[in-house]
C-alpha cells in the first residue's frame, strides 16, 4: 500500500524522484552533521511545533531531524526539558500493564467510556504490526485499518501502529500507543499516560498536552480514512474524542477518561498548515550551514543565530532550545520574552527600549493605541508616585 503523498519536494522522505530525494537527503544530512543520525518526529514535537508556527529555527531543526538537547549543550543553555528515566521506566511498566492479555482491560475501558451501545469486546482481534522500517509498518498498519473497517462487527485493538502525516511537505512518521476499531468501523485513538487521575480528574496542564499529541494522531488517521474512501468504500469516522488512560489515584489499577479533543485537533489542523515548508528554510541558509554538537561553540551558535526564532515563555515546557532562545530575546530587549498577550497589545512596538520610548513621550505614534495606553499609564505612575512622596 502507497505511503500518503505529499505537495512538492519532501525533504526528509518525500515521493519525488530519486535525484530530487536524493539532494534532499543531503541537504539534510549537511545540516545535521556528518554522521549524525537523523532525530524522528514525535506527535509530541509537532504539538509543540503547531503550538509555534511562526518559529523557522524549532520548524528546521525538527525537520532535518537535529538533536535538540545535544545541540543546547553544546551551545552552553542545556535543558531541563523531558522526562526522567525513572518516569519512562514507570510509564513502559503502566503500559504494559494495561495491554496485557491482548488489552482485554485497555478494550473494556474504551467499551464503557466511550461506547456502551455496542457488544462488550470479547475475542477481540489484534493483528501483528510488524514490518521493515517505517514505511513498512505504515503500510502495514494502513492495511490493517481497512482491513478492520471493511469487516465491521468486531473489535481491533492496532497496539503502537505507525502513522504518517504530512507536515510542511514533509511526512513524518508517528506511533500512537493504541489505536481501536469499533464495531461499527470507527476509530479511537488510545493515550496512556503515568500522570494519575485523582478522583477522576488530572493536572489540566497534562491533560492539555495530551490532548493536542492526541489530536496529532487524530489528522493522520484522518488521512488514512481519506484514502481508504477514496478507493470506493465509504470512509470510516475518526472519533474526535479520544481515551485517556492513567494510573487511578496513587496505585498502578488503570482508570480512564473521555477526552473531546475537538478545539485541540481544529488548533492543531490550522498550525500544521501555516508551517512553512521546511525547503523554504533550507534553501534560505547560509551555504554550508550544520548544527552538529561537535562544531566550535561560536561557529555553532552562528549557524543556530542564522536560522530566526520566536520565543515566548510557553517555549521552556515545550522546547529543549528554550533557554538560549529566551537569553537571546532578553539580550535583544525582545518584547515577546514577556509572553504572547503582552505582546499582542503592545502592536508595533516589539522592543522593551521602544515601549519605554513610547511611554516617555520620545517615540512613538499618539494616535496609536498601544502608545497612547503607555504614555496615560506612565502619567498615573508619576502621578501615584508623587503622591507618595508627599
Amino acid at each position: 500500500m502507497p505511503l500518503p503523498r505529499t505537495r512538492g519536494t519532501a525533504l526528509r522522505i518525500g515521493v519525488s524522484p530519486a535525484r530530487a530525494q536524493s539532494r534532499a537527503w543531503g541537504r539534510l544530512a549537511e545540516l545535521r552533521g556528518p554522521d549524525v543520525p537523523a532525530k524522528a518526529l514525535d506527535a509530541r514535537a509537532l504539538a509543540a511545533l503547531a503550538a509555534n508556527p511562526g518559529c523557522a529555527r524549532r520548524a528546521i531543526l525538527d525537520g532535518a531531524g537535529v538533536n535538540k538537547a545535544a545541540l543546547a549543550s553544546a551551545l552552553g543553555a542545556p535543558s531541563a526539558f523531558g522526562q526522567s528515566q525513572f518516569a519512562l521506566t514507570r510509564g513502559n511498566a503502566f503500559e504494559a500493564k494495561v495491554k496485557a492479555d491482548g488489552g482485554a482491560e485497555l478494550l473494556r475501558l474504551v467499551h464503557d467510556k466511550l461506547d456502551r451501545s455496542a457488544e462488550p469486546p470479547a475475542d477481540a482481534r489484534v493483528p501483528d504490526l510488524t514490518a521493515a522500517g517505517p514505511r513498512g509498518r505504515t503500510a502495514r498498519t494502513e492495511l490493517e485499518l481497512g482491513e478492520a473497517a471493511a469487516h465491521p462487527g468486531a473489535w481491533t485493538l492496532l497496539d503502537h501502529p505507525m502513522l504518517a502525516l504530512d507536515v510542511a511537505g514533509s511526512p513524518a512518521f508517528l506511533e500512537p500507543d493504541a489505536v481501536v476499531v469499533h464495531p461499527d468501523g470507527s476509530w479511537t485513538v488510545v493515550e496512556i499516560k503515568s500522570f494519575p487521575l485523582l478522583d477522576g480528574s488530572a493536572d489540566p496542564a497534562k491533560v492539555g498536552a495530551a490532548a493536542r499529541q492526541a489530536a496529532v494522531y487524530v489528522l493522520a488517521l484522518e488521512e488514512v480514512a481519506a484514502r481508504l474512501g477514496a478507493e470506493g468504500a465509504p470512509a470510516p469516522r475518526v472519533r474526535h474524542r479520544v481515551l485517556l488512560v492513567c494510573p487511578r489515584d496513587f496505585s498502578n489499577l488503570p482508570a480512564a477518561s473521555a477526552v473531546d479533543i475537538r478545539k485541540q485537533r481544529a488548533v492543531t489542523a490550522r498550525q500544521l498548515a501555516r508551517l512553512t515548508r521546511i525547503e523554504d528554510i533550507a534553501g534560505a541558509l547560509p551555504e554550508g550551514t550544520c548544527f552538529s554538537p561537535e562544531l566550535p561553540a561560536e561557529e555553532l551558535t552562528a549557524a543556530v543565530e542564522s536560522v530566526p526564532a520566536t520565543y515566548a515563555p510557553e517555549c521552556l515546557s515545550a522546547c529543549e532550545l528554550a533557554f538560549h532562545c529566551r537569553a537571546r530575546s532578553r539580550q535583544e530587549g525582545a518584547v515577546t520574552s514577556l509572553g504572547r498577550p503582552v505582546r499582542a497589545e503592545l502592536g508595533g512596538l516589539t522592543t522593551v527600549e521602544d515601549v519605554l520610548a513610547a511611554a516617555r513621550g520620545e517615540a512613538g505614534d499618539p494616535d496609536d493605541p498601544a502608545v497612547a495606553a503607555l504614555r496615560r499609564a506612565a502619567a498615573l505612575r508619576a502621578e501615584a508616585l508623587e503622591a507618595a512622596c508627599r
